[in-house]
């Protein structure tokens, strides 16, 4: 247990400690993706991102279906246990959709029978569907995670929710974090909602999407420390671990210290999804804010602390330094996550004589 959790403890508030149940949960995705995510199996997916085998494999663990409630055809994982396998997830920067599959995922069940067919076709294996995190106005929906290899995707356009078939109408940019996005072309659309129903449901998984990409960043956050951590721990120079030089172990400290409040704030935001409702899409948008900065930060020092040899493709630590920024980047920046939090707890900022240019930033980018 972290000194931050046990700070909150202290004053009285939650214990966000995983239960036994969710420790098995942990174990379970670390078990497999320790075995069939190595940084050697990683670099094999590049560049696409993709790994098939091993998506097979988290298929037939349930990833999908895990993310839904029962009473649609899942399993009934809570938030806070999706979040604690994102952060295993991102430790072990599985090349695997899995946030973006239960995103979507749980966005079709929040839609009842306009989403049910595709949804039983996602738990049945048959489908793989994700989402575009941000408003559509065009023919083409830009940067989809998961595109690439997706058979369907979510897109909003304002003012409805569309399902679109995959065709041949997608185009793969190469990207710095080697990840399955894909420019989509709406082609013959599916209207699954209107009006605030399409507007709820989308902003309710763009949520969801942030608490688990915060989870994720978590677990980045985590495995740089340790690999910068080990290295500085061996590295020697002027007759010495550099790890014993100020200024480095100074600020591997702040590092930790950092993670430990990312750790803390992304099960907090899974936390409230159930507990504190009306405090999830702040808190959501908060943590990913937040521990995507942290994620960005440990890792580049991390890579820093190994010099020249950072910037090497043999040396784990580019692996994560790429991701960190990619996997949060395609969502949405921490800039905008946070005018994202300041619109949830005070409202939208309010167009004045002024400031005529001003407009509200809930939501996703304009």
């Amino acid at each position: 247990m972290n000194g931050l959790t046990q700070l909150l403890e202290g004053a009285g508030t939650v214990d966000l400690r995983p239960s036994d149940e969710q420790a098995q949960l942990v174990d379970a995705f670390a078990a497999l993706l320790g075995k069939e995510s190595t940084s050697q199996r990683v670099r094999d997916a590049e560049p696409l991102g993709f790994d098939p085998d091993l998506w097979a494999m988290l298929g037939e663990m349930g990833v999908p279906a895990m993310a839904v409630a029962e009473a649609d055809g899942g399993w009934g994982a809570s938030m806070l246990d999706l979040e604690l396998a994102a952060e295993v997830v991102g430790a072990n920067l599985a090349s695997a959709p899995v946030i973006e599959t239960q995103v979507a995922a749980r966005t079709l069940a929040r839609l009842g029978p306009a989403g049910a067919d595709l949804l039983a076709a996602v738990l049945a294996g048959e489908r793989m569907v994700t989402m575009c995190p941000r408003r559509c106005s065009g023919p083409v929906a830009a940067m989809v995670p998961a595109g690439a290899v997706a058979t369907d995707v979510l897109v909003f356009d304002g003012d409805r929710l569309l399902s679109v078939a995959i065709g041949q109408g997608r185009v793969v940019p190469e990207n710095l974090g080697s990840m399955p996005v894909a420019d989509i072309e709406i082609h013959e659309p599916t209207v699954l909602a209107t009006g605030d129903e399409a507007r709820v449901a989308f902003e309710s998984g763009l949520d969801d999407w942030l608490v688990l990409l915060a989870g994720a960043m978590v677990g980045m956050t985590r495995r740089s420390l340790e690999i910068g951590v080990d290295y500085v721990r061996e590295r020697e120079a002027f007759g010495q671990k550099i790890g014993a030089f100020q200024a480095i172990g100074h600020r591997l400290a702040d590092c930790k210290a950092a993670y430990d409040g990312a750790e803390l704030l992304a099960r907090q935001a899974a936390w409230a999804h159930v507990e504190e409702p009306d405090r999830y899409a702040e808190l959501a948008a908060m943590a990913f804010a937040f521990a995507s900065e942290t994620a960005r930060d440990t890792s580049y020092w991390s890579l820093h602390f190994h010099g020249g040899y950072g910037f090497m493709l043999e040396y784990d630590i580019q692996l994560y330094y790429r991701r960190s920024r990619a996997w949060a980047n395609v969502v949405m920046d921490s800039r905008r996550a946070y005018r994202r939090v300041t619109d949830r707890r005070y409202g939208p900022a309010p167009t004045t004589a002024a400031n005529p240019g001003a407009t509200s930033t809930r939501g996703v980018a304009r």
